[in-house]
């Protein structure tokens, strides 16, 4: 059996303490020390998993400092968890922490989570790939203090019209619907924004491409919400009844023959 690793990485999930992966709260519940993205998990997290762990938030260290405090904590024979928001895999800048980690010869694993993304099309009660309107959902984000590859410009990736998951973009609305509006999307495009998906205080604002930005304005949100977009979003409301082939009555695959009508 191979060993433990010196540190788990591990996905806290959206924002609701119970959307936390059965192993990531058994490694976080095991835990001597803690390093975890405090301005985005929510300490009830903590609270409920790992109440004895010396914890440490790292909305106010360097990358240095966190390294520095996981490799003590590691030289010490402490369990050490690096927690954090959503799923590590997704804008949660692990792999700058994994190549000082590789150099210092730190054994590490990752422990995946629940992103945003999951837990804001399950607040809309929306499936995001449906028959006929969209097969493809695609997770970006508007370039800002961080840039994006020009290749992927949102006004680019935009001319596939698929399903949008737009992260850490909403203080930028007004030029995420510019550039959408320059693909394949129009202005009667459905979209909506959820803010802190699954937290106590989530908010969902609904309405299309022409009036999106106007409502999240108006309601104040600047951070901490993604953007949806695509014909998905529309679906229920124009009674669109897009439905799959796998429970089709008439369609044969490997556990059913299909009946003829």
């Amino acid at each position: 059996m191979p060993s433990s690793p010196d540190i788990h990485f591990i996905g806290a999930g959206p924002g609701d303490p119970e959307l936390i992966t059965v192993k990531g709260a058994r490694l976080l519940g095991e835990a001597d020390l803690v390093v975890f993205a405090g301005s985005l998990v929510n300490p009830q997290i903590l609270a409920a998993h790992s109440p004895t762990a010396q914890a440490y938030d790292s909305a106010g260290m360097t990358m240095e400092e966190v390294i520095r405090v996981m490799a003590e904590g590691v030289a010490a024979g402490r369990r050490v968890v690096r927690l954090h928001t959503g799923d590590p895999a997704l804008y949660g800048a692990i792999q700058e922490q994994m190549v000082e980690l590789d150099r210092l010869g730190i054994s590490y694993a990752v422990v995946p989570g629940v992103t945003s993304a999951s837990a804001a099309a399950a607040a809309l009660r929306q499936e995001l790939t449906l028959p006929e309107l969209s097969q493809t959902l695609i997770l970006t984000r508007l370039a800002g203090r961080t840039p994006v590859p020009e290749r992927e410009r949102l006004s680019e990736i935009a001319r596939i019209g698929a399903t949008m998951a737009i992260y850490l973009s909403v203080g930028m609305i007004e030029q995420v619907v510019e550039q959408l509006l320059a693909g394949a999307y129009t202005p009667e495009t459905p979209a909506a924004i959820v803010y802190r998906a699954s937290w106590p205080d989530e908010q969902i604002i609904e309405g299309t491409l022409a009036d999106i930005a106007g409502k999240v304005v108006a309601a104040g949100i600047d951070r901490q919400a993604l953007i949806m977009v695509g014909e998905v979003f529309g679906a229920r409301r124009h009674g669109l009844a897009a439905r799959s082939l796998l429970y089709d009555a008439t369609f044969t695959h490997g556990f059913r023959v299909g009946v003829v009508g």
